[in-house]
């Protein structure tokens, strides 16, 4: 069973973007309705931020619709070179940095974005303290993360076992406890449907913990294969 924590496997992964942009049609692609992104800008908006950072900014769609939206100073990090130079191009100031050891001074943002990554984080706790060092008084904390029942059901047609995420739905509250003072959730929920078995194939091949399990995939599957997904956004705030 894959570690979304383990840094190199995260490394290979996050080297380019072509496996990560077939991976977020789980969450924002045309098969699933909802896009989960929605609620994450729309709790950026409402914070009325003045200067935001994101962590793990992929390719950079994301902050680059946050700076559009909010017309607020946009700062992105990520592990990747790739997905730095990727968000560079959308004329969105990045940096490769770590979010266990974030490069800026207590208090240096009105707000924090961490979209579909802190389970990626080795040192969860050590992660969420530097979102938490780096955000003003006050600050808000948005991020976003699946349930542990997301995409179940593709799990079970390769047998890759249930979910191993360690900040899911389920427990995410209990980790954002003891670094915020007021915190919120989100829930959006809905179906990811492929409408061959092409496609099931392609987004399990792109899958981190399902692709070890690519051979498992049954010749003949019904379609369209119709998985539940889960995401949620959470949001938290900063004590004054």
């Amino acid at each position: 069973m894959s570690r979304l924590d383990d840094p190199a496997l995260v490394a290979s992964e996050y080297a380019d973007e072509s496996r990560l942009r077939r991976r977020a049609a789980g969450y924002a692609g045309a098969g699933t309705r909802d896009d989960a992104r929605v609620p994450l800008v729309d709790a950026v908006i409402a914070a009325a931020p003045g200067r935001v950072l994101e962590v793990g900014c992929g390719w950079g769609e994301l902050a680059e619709w946050i700076a559009r939206e909010t017309g607020a100073e946009v700062v992105a990090i990520d592990l990747s070179p790739r997905m730095v130079e990727l968000t560079r191009e959308r004329g969105i100031e990045a940096a490769v940095a770590d979010v266990q050891e974030l490069p800026f001074a207590d208090g240096a943002f009105d707000l924090v974005v961490a979209a579909w990554m802190l389970y990626h984080v080795p040192d969860l706790e050590c992660g969420l303290a530097e979102i938490a060092r780096v955000l003003r008084p006050g600050g808000t904390f948005v991020a976003a993360t699946n349930s542990r029942f997301h995409l179940q059901e593709l799990r079970e047609l390769v047998g890759s076992g249930p979910s191993t995420l360690k900040f899911a739905r389920e427990d995410g509250e209990e980790h954002l406890r003891p670094h915020f003072a007021v915190i919120d959730r989100i829930d959006v929920d809905g179906v990811l449907e492929l409408t061959d078995r092409a496609g099931v194939e392609d987004y399990v091949s792109a899958s981190i913990s399902m692709s070890p399990f690519i051979a498992n995939l049954p010749s003949q599957i019904a379609v369209p294969f119709v998985a539940r997904r889960g995401s949620s956004v959470f949001i938290a705030e900063k004590a004054a």
